[in-house]
């Protein structure tokens, strides 16, 4: 158990960090989020990860439901370390957040209860070795057809590594939370490999062929 939210003294690289749920979208590693903050459960997660290192980790609600308390039963267990860039109060009460992804990481232990904060274990990203290729191929496909969206994604972009291009595309496609959500839980070469089937079917859906 750590001393104080951070690194964990029984395992170097578990973390205790507190929880933010995020609705209906996720956050992926190299890319960002803006979120607004008004309940009171996630305004004190926020409250606790200002003294302790600015982390938390950012996990997908499982429903669209929005409870005034989360527990480990409402959230999936794989989601993604971040780090707090901005935190703004709002006169009305809410915060407007700007997240960093930064690793993807699993719940391995829950504590807390009116606001939540998990051990987090890091999750291996493999190599993406050939697989980035087709995947980068597809999305400039996409993305010729979709010149609003490549304006946005380029504008959004941190990295000039392949994979953080195939990630921030993850996080913005138009598709549905639940795919989202496995693509955040498939390593490089599985997520590169969904991206490069998945877009040019969903292309060719768009165009009617």
């Amino acid at each position: 158990m750590a001393s104080e939210l951070g690194i964990d003294e029984t395992g170097p690289l578990h973390l205790l960090v507190p929880v933010l749920p995020l609705e209906e979208v996720c956050l992926f590693p190299e890319a960002s989020l803006k979120v607004v903050v008004s309940r009171p459960a996630i305004l004190k997660t926020l409250e606790i990860a200002g003294r302790t290192g600015r982390k938390v980790v950012a996990l997908a609600q499982k429903e669209s439901s929005t409870p005034l308390v989360f527990d480990a039963k409402d959230l999936h267990a794989v989601g993604t370390l971040a780090e707090i860039t901005a935190d703004h109060p709002v006169p009305d009460g809410t915060h407007r957040v700007d997240l960093d992804g930064l690793r993807r990481v699993r719940v391995v232990e829950w504590v807390g209860a009116e606001t939540l904060v998990a051990e987090t274990a890091p999750l291996d990203e493999g190599d993406s070795g050939d697989e980035w290729g087709p995947a980068v191929e597809a999305l400039a496909r996409y993305l010729h057809t979709h010149a609003d969206l490549r304006s946005f994604l380029e504008q959004q972009r941190r990295s000039a590594e392949p994979m953080s291009w195939v990630n921030l595309a993850c996080q913005h496609l138009p598709i549905t939370a639940t795919a989202r959500q496995r693509l955040l839980e498939s390593d490089a070469p599985a997520r590169c490999l969904r991206i490069s089937r998945g877009l040019d079917a969903l292309l060719r859906k768009e165009q009617g062929s």
